[in-house]
């Protein structure tokens, strides 16, 4: 049969998830306005003292000024200005390689890269799409962050598709980026299905810096994918319960795949966490929904995000995107599917024979990622994770058991205490425990075990009274202070303000930080304050100045502290708003380098149009820095994808469409990155 090609639109606006957030729990803002209100200080202008607070005693100075001029020890570099060109610009006197593209090949005898002709097998042996967090792990095994700095695994996340650049059939079709080629009798393409969830995930690549000062894909047996269909171990407390009995795994031990893997996490023991976002869209559930699919925001009409449940194979690996009830038993059908996403996927790069595992103890949500406090002998292990949605919450973990270097592991993140953050109007913070049988999460508020908190970790976040946040999304830990940066990128929803969360229809969003109590890691308490607010010049603040031409940005997106504590900030303006009306002050999506110390920060690196920049890491010596380019190109409307013509052919290697990459930065000098 012919094919009539018809495009199948989410129901929410590229992936994010719809606001599912009903609870009456104060929100950021609110807290916000009246902390500055009771210092009779004007929004946009918060003042030195009201915007440092407890940080001018650990060495952020009160006296220092805001700008992208001002001397800094940490930063070296001149400020780069604003650019939409199609193309990476970086500070004079740095180059850039680009490497690891959507579809280069990385395992087995595949042919090359070609998007209207490789199948949905070729994909799971090539480099995944739209390119998200990753690190860069030296290859002796042994640390994460110590060790060579030429040869290494290269891990990355690849958070979701664009299916019109991946099919033939989508060729000459009006598709937005989130519609899907759909045959005439209403089902999908199977290997067009097969493809989609291949190019999800995660990939390990062997990379080696060569005699020329490039660098390469190393053949190790290593090198493999990780994707939608991989299967997994579920552990911690929901292992083996009800919530995720299916017919795949009656005994609700395994689960097939990870999606939307947003950022990510590093382990002391030296694997990776991949996070799963915003993957409650990728199902659908026809029937009246319980609370840990409602409160996700999982679709009740229409399709999953991506129809893959319409499959026209009918194959179980596909049909369990339909999470309806069908049968007399969740062990006969998938009405159980969606309870095994949510999570953090631990991945041991280095054993391709280890499956991976879902650790249920961190809580199931939108997880952007996770980020670890330095790992103290005998002390337990704490991390951090925010839940990537309008009015979502800050999660904190920390072990019930010690960390010792000779015999840590996974199973520290199976055990322990998962708590949500209430950020106070004086800018004093708590944890609040999420418990079976503590405060209001009981049987008779509807909680029956540990198990049903965790799958439940938003409703029972709901429940403690939790502060309703602006899209909380990577954090960073200072390496010198262990204090905790974290980004709230924007929030045009909100309609009252609060302290942590200080602007109604906030477009342009904040970085927030912490520090924990007496700076034990491990308190119940802590004291914040807001590092940045974000924006124009004329509604901007770091430290009591605007920001200005070589600094204005918005959308906090990706953030990450080097060994110097320089911190890097990432952008994320969406692609329907970037380079339009009040946002085309600011170009294309960027990523900053910022001196906590001296307040200063500057432009370092702007990306091609359409994308955004997200991910970062360097190699231990800190002279070479991976950076991921985003869906490039994702500005194009339907109607010029039916014309071919396109807003971005980034990376310009010859592709008929743009391609995700990732950059690797260094000095002609070869000195330090951002130095």
């Amino acid at each position: 049969m012919t094919q009539q090609q018809t495009p199948v639109m989410i129901d929410h606006q590229d992936g994010d998830e719809p606001l599912s957030n009903h609870s009456d729990n104060t929100t950021f803002q609110q807290v916000f306005e009246k902390r500055m209100s009771r210092r009779s200080l004007m929004k946009g202008s918060l003042g030195t003292a009201a915007m440092l607070g407890f940080f001018a005693g650990s060495g952020y100075s009160g006296l220092a000024h805001a700008g992208s001029n001002r001397h800094s020890p940490l930063i070296g570099f001149e400020a780069i200005p604003v650019d939409a060109s199609d193309r990476v610009t970086l500070p004079k006197g740095y180059v850039h390689q680009v490497i690891l593209p959507w579809g280069e090949p990385i395992s087995g005898n595949l042919p090359a890269f070609d998007p209207l002709t490789n199948s949905g097998e070729d994909q799971a042996h090539q480099v995944g799409s739209h390119h998200d967090g990753m690190h860069f792990f030296p290859i002796e095994g042994q640390d994460p962050y110590q060790g060579s700095s030429e040869d290494g695994l290269l891990v990355m996340n690849h958070e979701y598709v664009e299916p019109r650049f991946m099919h033939a059939s989508a060729q000459g079709q009006a598709l937005s980026r989130s519609a899907v080629p759909v045959k005439g009798d209403g089902t999908r393409n199977a290997d067009e299905v097969l493809k989609e969830l291949h190019g999800h995930g995660v990939s390990i690549v062997r990379m080696k810096k060569q005699a020329d000062g490039q660098w390469a894909i190393e053949a190790d047996p290593r090198n493999r994918r990780v994707h939608g269909l991989t299967e997994m171990e579920i552990s911690g407390p929901v292992r083996g319960t009800d919530f995720v009995k299916t017919r795949f795994s009656p005994e609700g031990t395994r689960t097939r795949g990870t999606l939307n893997n947003c950022a990510h996490g590093v382990t002391p023991w030296n694997t990776y966490l991949a996070a799963e976002e915003n993957w409650a869209g990728y199902f659908i559930n026809h029937a009246e929904q319980p609370r840990e699919q409602s409160r996700y925001g999982v679709a009740k009409e229409g399709s999953g995000r991506y129809g893959w449940e319409l499959a026209d194979s009918g194959d179980d690996r596909f049909v369990r995107f339909d999470v309806t009830p069908k049968a007399g038993s969740a062990t006969e059908d998938y009405r159980n599917e969606v309870n095994g996403f949510g999570w953090m996927v631990e991945i041991d790069p280095f054993n391709p024979d280890a499956r991976p595992v879902k650790r249920t103890a961190l809580g199931r949500f939108a997880h952007e990622g996770v980020v670890f406090q330095p790992a103290v002998e005998g002390q337990p292990v704490v991390c951090y994770s925010g839940d990537d949605a309008r009015f979502e919450y800050i999660y904190k973990y920390v072990s019930a058991q010690p960390y010792f270097k000779a015999t840590a592991g996974g199973h520290l993140l199976d055990n322990g205490t998962l708590y949500v953050a209430r950020f106070n109007e004086d800018g004093s913070g708590e944890w609040l425990p999420l418990v079976f049988g503590m405060g209001p999460l009981t049987p008779e508020n509807g909680f029956n075990s540990q198990a049903d908190v965790l799958v439940n970790t938003r409703s029972a976040a709901d429940a403690v009274g939790a502060t309703k946040m602006d899209r909380p999304e990577w954090g960073a830990v200072d390496p010198k202070t262990r204090e905790v940066y974290f980004t709230l990128t924007n929030n045009s929803r909100r309609t009252e303000a609060d302290a942590a969360n200080p602007r109604v229809e906030n477009n342009w969003g904040q970085i927030i930080r912490w520090r924990e109590q007496d700076d034990q890691v491990t308190a119940k308490a802590f004291e914040w304050n807001l590092f940045v607010l974000a924006g124009p010049e004329s509604d901007s603040d770091l430290a009591g100045q605007h920001l200005d031409g070589g600094n204005i940005f918005n959308s906090p997106d990706g953030l990450w502290f080097d060994p110097d504590s320089r911190l890097w900030i990432q952008t994320d303006m969406s692609e329907s708003v970037v380079n339009t009306g009040p946002w085309e002050q600011f170009g294309n999506n960027v990523m900053l380098a910022a001196d906590p110390v001296n307040n200063v920060i500057r432009r370092f690196l702007v990306g091609p149009v359409g994308q955004e920049i997200t991910g970062v890491i360097t190699t231990p010596d800190q002279k070479t820095m991976f950076v991921n380019v985003q869906h490039p190109g994702a500005t194009t409307t339907p109607e010029q994808f039916a014309a071919g013509e396109l807003s971005s052919h980034w990376p310009h290697d010859g592709s008929p469409y743009p391609r995700s990459a990732t950059l690797v930065i260094r000095r002609e000098d070869d000195g330090v990155i951002g130095s």
